[in-house]
């Protein structure tokens, strides 16, 4: 992996833990807890969505919606067992 791609791939992941901090109301996590959301959010959506029978393209924005969906429903299990 080059250092560009790493780049690309904390960007990614800081956006989309942001994304979802906003949509899941009650979350900040700062820049670290951003991009390890998002990364997490983006390996939960790698083995879930495509199960569901979502698929989405290859692009960059892509990419931040697929970690964005899978930050959230991170973010509501989180919920859940904090509530529990």
């Amino acid at each position: 992996m080059g250092i560009e791609s790493l780049i690309i791939f904390l960007l990614i992941g800081a956006i989309a833990g942001w994304l979802a901090g906003q949509i899941v109301s009650g979350y900040g996590f700062g820049l670290i807890g951003n991009i390890v959301v998002g990364i997490v959010g983006a390996f939960i959506a790698g083995l879930l969505l495509p199960r569901a029978g979502l698929t989405l393209g290859g692009g960059i924005i892509d990419s931040i919606l697929f970690a964005t969906l899978g930050a959230v429903i991170l973010l509501f299990l989180l919920r859940l067992i904090r509530r529990a």
